[in-house]
């Protein structure tokens, strides 16, 4: 995909829920349409709250990832 690799990169690691999406709401909500922002997190409560918060609030999840310690999204801003 043309841009992952220009996303902003949010670093929400060491953060519990909600922090995660709360912050992610608010990045986001700084951004044009259609910015592209990797939320990275260890909370594992995230894969559920953050696929959640962007159907919630119309932004588009690319892509998820898991990594050594917790999981990267990358959120489209809607």
């Amino acid at each position: 995909m043309h841009g992952e690799k220009t996303a902003g990169v949010y670093d929400l690691k060491g953060l519990n829920c909600p922090l995660p999406v709360l912050r992610a709401r608010k990045r986001l909500a700084g951004m044009p349409a259609g910015a592209l922002l990797w939320a990275e997190t260890t909370d594992p409560l995230a894969a559920i709250d953050i696929p959640a918060f962007c159907q919630e609030d119309g932004h588009r999840l690319v892509r998820t990832e898991r990594t050594a310690t917790g999981h990267r999204f990358l959120i489209e801003r809607g």
